[in-house]
């Protein structure tokens, strides 16, 4: 005979699916899409402007600028998804 005890205990407190803070993630996602934006273009003439022989090389930075593209692209889609729940909500 099987147990009929959850595998995980809730306390009752909270709820059973917890929606996260709308407004917190809208100013985070508003926030850092364009300071991701900025240091993805900094990172980005840094490379271009690198010697070839230069510290950090060529190649770090044209990493950095990806990492900080990548970043740009999240918090640009998280910044959609959050709008569009909120209208769908509010």
């Amino acid at each position: 005979m099987r147990a009929t005890t959850p595998r995980r205990w809730r306390s009752g407190t909270e709820p059973r699916y917890a929606r996260s803070d709308l407004k917190l993630r809208f100013l985070l996602s508003v926030l850092f899409t364009p300071f991701f934006a900025l240091i993805t273009a900094a990172f980005a003439v840094f490379a271009a402007l690198a010697k070839p022989n230069s510290v950090p090389s060529r190649g770090t930075l044209v990493g950095f600028a990806i990492a900080c593209f990548v970043l740009t692209v999240v918090a640009a889609i998280d910044l959609w998804v959050v709008i569009r729940r909120r209208q769908v909500e509010l």
